[in-house]
């Protein structure tokens, strides 16, 4: 099973070798890191691995108590296969058919950020929902720029669509908060896709 892994762990020579030997004693495969900021002598890292059989977030970050100054803050399934450029492919399936270019982001952003499901909505009303997303969505208050929030149950991610008067909701069920790195990141798509849509 593909796995996603985000570790906090110390920003020295040899941090990363530390994780890297715990993965490969637990048979784990490290198909893909992303560092997603250094700071203050920290670094938090996605790594996204191939978990021999089923492993349990639990049972994951039991395996890292033992490694001085590393934290599991995250550990969910994930579909996004390493190498893969999916920005990319939903660039390009935006710049050949822009009139469809909102409603294809919406099916694109789970997958491109680590989550289950996204809606586009506008005045209180769901526009649009990929695949995976609730039949209700408690859609929250649109914020005046891209935000996110972590409620009880969910980590959500909210991005404006200001030449549409649209704001997206993306969430994870799994998985830590979003990074302000995978914020930043899913602005400039949005910017780059409400760009070309406006183009139809």
């Amino acid at each position: 099973m593909l796995l996603r892994l985000r570790v906090s762990l110390p920003d020295r020579p040899g941090g990363l070798g530390q994780v890297a030997k715990v993965l490969g004693t637990l048979g784990a495969d490290i198909l893909q890191v992303t560092v997603l900021e250094r700071e203050k002598g920290r670094a938090v890292d996605d790594f996204t691995v191939s978990w021999p059989g089923a492993a349990s977030p639990q049972e994951v970050r039991e395996r890292f108590t033992d490694v001085p100054g590393v934290r599991i803050e995250g550990v969910w399934p994930t579909r996004e296969a390493p190498g893969s450029a999916p920005d990319y492919d939903l660039l390009m399936h935006v710049a050949a058919e822009p009139a469809r270019g909102l409603a294809t982001l919406v099916d694109a952003l789970p997958g491109l950020c680590g989550a289950e499901w996204s809606v586009a909505y506008a005045d209180g009303a769901v526009r649009h929902a990929s695949l995976a997303a609730p039949d209700y969505v408690d859609l929250p208050e649109p914020p005046p720029r891209a935000a996110c929030l972590d409620t009880e149950k969910l980590r959500l991610m909210l991005l404006p669509v200001t030449a549409q008067r649209l704001h997206l909701l993306v969430a994870r069920a799994d998985g830590p908060v979003f990074h302000r790195a995978e914020l930043e990141r899913a602005v400039r798509i949005v910017d780059v896709v409400a760009t070309l849509a406006a183009r139809k």
